[in-house]
C-alpha cells in the first residue's frame, strides 16, 4: 500500500531507490475466482483496482482472499497496476473510467487522493460513516489523528469525505551495524545531526572504503524531501498553494547533500549502482526508506544486521508521510459490498493480517503498528516508523502533480550535480512550479 510524493514513482518499492528503473504500467490479477472489471451489475464481485509491482500485488492477494474468506457471499476480483508513478496510474485508472469500465473501489496513495476528488470521480462516504458510527470512531480512535485530519484536509475539494485513510510510510535510515562496527563508528539510539552523519560517512569512507549512502533525485519521497524537512523546508506551504523550493533553508539542504557527494560519500547518482547488493555486501552503511526495505533486508537475511535509526537533521526530526486512501467510485453499483470493504479494512484483523504476510506499510492502527505482529522479523529500531507520524509532514501533492515533480527532480538534480548553482537550480524550479500551479 502507500506512498506519498506529487504523483511520483511509488513508494512501494522504490524502485529509484534500489537502483533499478521505474516499472512499466502492466496489469497483475488478483483473487476473488473473477477477472475484470463489472462495475455495471451489481451482482458481480467487488472490483478493485490499486498500484503495485509482483511484491506488492502478491501481497494484496493474500488480502483480499483473507477478505473473501471472511466475507463468503462477496467475491472479490483486484487489478494491480505496476504503474511506475501516480501520475501514470492515475491516467490509467481515469482513463478506464472514462471509458465505462471503472472499479468499485482504487486504493489511492497521497500523490493521488486530491486528483481523484478533484475529478468528481468519488462517492460521498459521509452516510455510510453516520450508519456505522461506532466502527469508524473506533478506529479512528486508534489510529493517530494525523491521519484523519490530513485525509479530510487533502483529500477533498468541498468538506465531504471521500476516503478511509490506511496504512502508512513516514522514511527513516536503515543502518548496515557490520559497516558502522568496522569503522569504529557508534550509531546513535535515535537521532543524529547532519554534522553527526557527514562526520560518520567521513570516517567509514576512510577506514573501510564503503559509501555512506546513494544521493539521488529521482525519487523525491526519499531523495529530497527528508532533507529539506529536516531543516524546515518543503516543496510547498502547508496548504499547496504556493511553491518554496527556493527558500532559504531549501538551498542549504541541497547544498548539503551536494557537499555529500562532492566528498565522494556516495556513488554518482545515474549509474549502475545497485543499493540493496552492496548494502549485502558491506559496500553501503545505509538507506533511506519506509517500511519497505525490510522486505529486501528479509530476502537478504539481513534484518539483524541494520538497525533503524530516524534520518539526520539540522533543525528538527522530519520526515514526509504518505498513505493509503480507500474511497468507493462514484460509478459503483456495488457500493454496499463495497463499504463492507472499507469496514473490515479498519480492524485490527485486517491490520494484523497484512502486517504477517508482508506488507509495505505501517498499520494505521498503533496497536498493530507497536506489536509483535509488526516488530517480528524487522530490524531494531523499527517502532520509530509508527513514532515518525507525530513529526511528519504530508507529502506536498497538489494538482498536476506530475509535471510538478518533475520541476522539483530536474531541480534538485541541477543543484546537487552542479550543473547550475543551487540557489539558480531551485530558483528555476521553483519559477516552473508556481506557473503549473
Amino acid at each position: 500500500m502507500a506512498s506519498g510524493v506529487p504523483a511520483q514513482i511509488s513508494r512501494r518499492r522504490a524502485l529509484r531507490l534500489l537502483g533499478a528503473g521505474a516499472a512499466l504500467p502492466a496489469i497483475g490479477v488478483t483473487t476473488g475466482c473473477h477477472i475484470g472489471w463489472n462495475s455495471g451489475s451489481p451482482n458481480g464481485p467487488l472490483d478493485l483496482v490499486f498500484q503495485g509491482d509482483a511484491t506488492q500485488q502478491k501481497a494484496f492477494n493474500k488480502l483480499f482472499a483473507e477478505f473473501h474468506r471472511t466475507h463468503p457471499d462477496i467475491e472479490v476480483a483486484a487489478r494491480g497496476i505496476a504503474a511506475g508513478d501516480w501520475a501514470t496510474f492515475a491516467a490509467t485508472v481515469s482513463t478506464q473510467i472514462a471509458g465505462g469500465k471503472g472499479p468499485d473501489i482504487v486504493d489511492v496513495a497521497t500523490e493521488g487522493q486530491k486528483l481523484f476528488a478533484a475529478k468528481g470521480l468519488l462517492t460521498p462516504l459521509d452516510e455510510f460513516i453516520a450508519k456505522d458510527r461506532g466502527v469508524v470512531d473506533a478506529y479512528y480512535a486508534g489510529i493517530d489523528p494525523h491521519l484523519k485530519e490530513w485525509t479530510n484536509k487533502y483529500g477533498s475539494t468541498d468538506g465531504k469525505t471521500y476516503y478511509i485513510p490506511g496504512g502508512y510510510n513516514p522514511v527513516v535510515m536503515y543502518c548496515n551495524t557490520e559497516v558502522f562496527e568496522k569503522a569504529g563508528v557508534e550509531l546513535p539510539e535515535r537521532d543524529w545531526s547532519w554534522a553527526d552523519f557527514r562526520r560518520a560517512g567521513q570516517r567509514i569512507k576512510d577506514r573501510t572504503g564503503a559509501f555512506l549512502l546513494p544521493i539521488a533525485y529521482n525519487f523525491p519521497f526519499v531523495d529530497i524531501m527528508p532533507w529539506l524537512l529536516t531543516n524546515g523546508a518543503s516543496t510547498f506551504n502547508a496548504d499547496w498553494t504556493e511553491p518554496t523550493f527556493d527558500s532559504e533553508a531549501a538551498v542549504e539542504a541541497a547544498t548539503y547533500v551536494k557537499s555529500l557527494l562532492d566528498a565522494g560519500l556516495s556513488p554518482r547518482p545515474g549509474g549502475a549502482f545497485e543499493a540493496t547488493s552492496q548494502f549485502k555486501r558491506g559496500k553501503l552503511a545505509t538507506l533511506g526508506g519506509g517500511r519497505w526495505p525490510t522486505l529486501d533486508l528479509r530476502r537478504l537475511d539481513m534484518v539483524d544486521k541494520t538497525r533503524i535509526v530516524n534520518w539526520p537533521f539540522k533543525v528538527r526530526n522530519g520526515t514526509p508521510i504518505g498513505w493509503d486512501g480507500w474511497p468507493i467510485l462514484k460509478t459503483s453499483q456495488k457500493k454496499e459490498k463495497a463499504w463492507t470493504f472499507l469496514e473490515w479494512m479498519m480492524s485490527a484483523d485486517a491490520a494484523r493480517f497484512y502486517a504477517q504476510i508482508g506488507g509495505t506499510t505501517v498499520p494505521a492502527l498503533r496497536s498493530v503498528a507497536l506489536s509483535e505482529v509488526f516488530l517480528k522479523d524487522s530490524p531494531k529500531g523499527s517502532e520509530l516508523l509508527a513514532e515518525a507520524i507525530r513529526y511528519g509532514t504530508p507529502m506536498p501533492s497538489p494538482e498536476r502533480g506530475g509535471q510538478i515533480q518533475t520541476a522539483v527532480v530536474t531541480g534538485w538534480q541541477a543543484a546537487i550535480t552542479g550543473t547550475k548553482s543551487v540557489k539558480d537550480a531551485l530558483a528555476d524550479a521553483n519559477t516552473t512550479m508556481g506557473r503549473l500551479l
